[in-house]
């Protein structure tokens, strides 16, 4: 029996498969993961708070509503977290 339907995962978004798997892998995992991505956050806000770049990244965000490219990378970032979590759970 085949628990994937591939069919399912080719017509799903990446959130939409992170927020899947996000509810039924190990919850001691999906945090590591979470932390871990956090942290990466925090250094990057670091980066910019000592580079003096608060007001340009609160811009970029704000104009970021509609970008392609920020989409396409906070989809690589969904990837990137469903692989890290799916291949600790196998």
């Amino acid at each position: 029996m085949n628990i994937f339907d591939d069919d399912d995962f080719m017509s799903t978004t990446p959130a939409e498969n992170f927020f899947s798997i996000l509810h039924t892998a190990n919850k001691n995992i999906v945090n590591n993961e979470l932390e871990k991505m956090l942290r990466r956050l925090a250094v990057a806000e670091k980066i910019i708070e000592e580079n003096g770049l608060e007001e340009t990244y609160e811009q970029a965000v704000k104009q970021s509503v509609v970008d392609a490219d920020i989409d396409d990378r906070l989809n690589s970032i969904f990837i990137e977290l469903v692989g890290d979590i799916v291949t600790q759970c196998e």
